[in-house]
């Protein structure tokens, strides 16, 4: 009997001495990143012509290279942080951009088009995060700003003015996907945080004008890059999803009036002006869609 006891006890002593690792493994799950890229916020770039458009910019192939550097980076920096899978997204002119033979083995890619504007996102994600995405058009001392297009001025969500930063954090939060980190220069940084305070923000380049800046080397870059998204991965849980509460109403103004773009009339679509339109819906992903430009 005594043995017995004994024998119960120990067991007992050796489930408690376990119990933390239990409950880790019960509640843990492989946490899965969706990283969005861009490249005109990537270090070293600056002229559009020169270098963001694919297979006729004189310097497109060395742009492929640093973008795919710096994706690189992230998922790296990801996976030491504790990401269980990363998939990555060619954001940029079709989605023919990064270097399948130079990314990183671990990551999925998610190119060419068309992508659904919804970018294949779903709540099995844990986080968002940003590579070489830009501030919003007409936004000072920033490199290469605009909003999606060239012809697009203004995008307002409920009276709130949003570029593709804003427009892909609110387009995450409908999911409930935190976005928790972006690289790019200062003001795409300055934009997000005024999004996201919590988020990581890696900035490679500060623009002194629309086409010239400041920019670290790409091998500075990249270790920014790898430090912030590892410690992006490891504050998760400090940032919540940024999320727009319904109705929505998505205002978008053309720079030109008359504008050659018109979009498909339908409930829920107005146009307002000249060059100004209104997409509404019970929420954000119902409005947009109208609009179709995440």
């Amino acid at each position: 009997m005594e043995k017995s006891f004994h024998r119960v006890l120990l067991t007992l002593a050796f489930l408690l001495a376990l119990w933390p690792t239990l409950v880790v493994a019960q509640g843990s799950r492989p946490k899965k990143v969706f990283v969005i890229t861009d490249l005109e916020g990537v270090d070293g770039i600056f002229d559009f012509n020169l270098q963001c458009i694919p297979d006729k910019s004189p310097r497109y192939a060395e742009s492929r290279k640093l973008l795919t550097a710096e994706v690189n980076a992230a998922v790296k920096g990801l996976y030491e942080g504790g990401a269980g899978s990363v998939v990555v997204y060619d954001g940029h002119a079709g989605g023919h951009n990064l270097l399948p033979f130079d990314l990183d083995p671990r990551a999925d890619l998610l190119a060419g088009t068309p992508v659904p504007p919804t970018l294949e996102l779903d709540p099995s994600y844990a986080a968002v995060i940003f590579i070489g995405l830009h501030a919003m058009a007409g936004t000072p001392q920033a490199i290469l700003p605009h909003s999606y297009t060239w012809d697009i001025q203004n995008i307002w969500v409920n009276g709130k003015k949003v570029g593709e930063i804003g427009g892909r954090v609110m387009l995450a939060g409908s999911f409930g996907i935190p976005a928790i980190m972006l690289a790019g220069d200062h003001a795409a940084c300055g934009e997000f945080l005024q999004l996201v305070p919590q988020g990581e923000c890696a900035e490679v380049k500060h623009g002194v004008g629309p086409t010239a800046g400041f920019t670290l080397t790409s091998s500075a870059a990249c270790a920014l890059i790898e430090k912030k998204a590892s410690q992006a991965m490891r504050r998760l849980a400090e940032v919540k999803p940024y999320t727009v509460k319904g109705p929505v109403k998505v205002k978008v103004e053309l720079v030109s009036s008359p504008s050659a773009r018109t979009f498909t009339q339908q409930p829920g679509v107005e146009q307002l002006d000249g060059r100004t339109w209104l997409f509404r819906g019970n929420d954000l992903t119902r409005a947009w869609l109208k609009f179709s430009s995440f």
